[in-house]
């Protein structure tokens, strides 16, 4: 049985890129691992630690729920979720260490101006690519303004 980990920050971005691997005959072991949006720091003045877990938990059922639907199609493969509070690469050392060889997967939608973590040692850490260019406009920008 093919072990496959997912890794999840935003449940329909993660169906639309699992939609290919769908497809096959032969049963899977799928782990989602999800990774839950994190909060401002503000909203620590409102909110205690206890309710932003409860917020936490309440998050990572609805996007199970959403993308376990497409993962148990076939009625042979099994699902296992994970609500991660530790770093991708970590994560990713813990379940090989518990399960084996895994195809890893991520399912992570990329935030504006915050990179996603890589999900092993090898791989590079992800930049922004807008970055640049909106330097580049805003520069432009005010070039212009500072010309009239």
């Amino acid at each position: 049985m093919e072990q496959i980990a997912v890794f999840v920050n935003d449940a329909p971005h993660a169906r639309s890129i699992l939609q290919p691997l769908l497809g096959s005959e032969d049963p899977v072991h799928w782990i989602v691992v999800a990774y839950a949006p994190v909060l401002t720091r503000h909203i620590g003045r409102w909110v205690t630690q206890g309710a932003r877990e409860q917020w936490r938990q309440r998050w990572a059922t609805e996007c199970f729920a959403m993308i376990e639907t497409d993962l148990k199609l076939n009625p042979r493969s099994k699902v296992e979720s994970i609500l991660a509070t530790r770093p991708p690469i970590e994560m990713v050392g813990r379940l090989e260490a518990r399960l084996g060889k895994l195809r890893l997967v991520d399912a992570r939608r990329a935030r504006v101006g915050r990179p996603e973590a890589p999900l092993t040692a090898a791989q590079p850490a992800a930049r922004d690519g807008r970055t640049l260019p909106m330097f580049a406009a805003t520069s432009f920008g005010a070039m212009l303004a500072l010309a009239d």
